[in-house]
């Protein structure tokens, strides 16, 4: 099972390296109770609540012999950027779910014995579009005449590099993003060309570049 989380307009893609052992979505009914005279409460259903995931795993700082990227501390950082945005990701759980969400709850815990891993309970709550409803005729004015949908346009245009002889990715993070410590988000958004080791990237390749 792969778990990731997409932001469409910064051009993240994030795996989470191990999974949890569960994931819980919890879903329920709205309903509002009416207090009628002589007749005592009534229960009366509304639309459906807003579906929650929940899922706990950790960080490791060492997988094997091998040093995980990005580090605990980056991966820690991008959920809590993600949770501070006010967009929306999105969470794919394969064969299970892919929703727009957004990030509500993200709590870290550090482990005695356990100095560089970080554990994690994040809570996910699906986004729906806000819909508001007209009168017929009133929205003859609106700018929407075309029947389009007012679905937010969540994608920017991402910006590509192609890769030429003597770089890497820290070499393309200083010269496109200012700051040599972001190429994990360079190589997190472009595993599929690069392949497992982010060391081995090859002149003409096509990298996309976070916003």
């Amino acid at each position: 099972m792969e778990i990731r989380l997409i932001d469409e307009a910064a051009g993240t893609d994030f795996v989470f390296p191990v999974n949890p052992e569960e994931v819980r979505i919890t879903r329920g009914k709205g309903y509002e109770t009416l207090n009628m005279l002589s007749y005592g409460e009534f229960d009366m259903a509304t639309a459906e609540r807003v579906r929650e995931i929940t899922f706990s795993s950790f960080f490791p700082a060492w997988w094997g012999d091998h040093e995980m990227q990005p580090a605990p501390k980056e991966a820690m950082h991008l959920l809590t950027e993600m949770m501070n945005s006010k967009r929306p990701v999105r969470l794919i759980i394969e064969n299970l779910v892919n929703l727009l969400v957004f990030i509500t709850v993200h709590d870290t815990t550090f482990k005695g014995g356990e100095p560089d891993d970080i554990y994690f309970d994040l809570t996910a709550r699906m986004w729906r579009q806000p819909k508001v409803h007209t009168k017929a005729g009133s929205a003859a004015g609106s700018g929407n005449s075309g029947g389009g949908s007012n679905r937010p346009d969540l994608k920017k245009k991402p910006k590509a590099y192609t890769v030429k002889s003597g770089d890497s990715l820290s070499k393309i993070a200083k010269l496109e993003l200012g700051d040599s410590s972001k190429w994990s988000a360079i190589y997190n958004l472009n595993k599929k060309t690069i392949g497992p080791n982010p060391n081995l990237i090859k002149p003409g390749q096509k990298l996309v570049m976070p916003s």
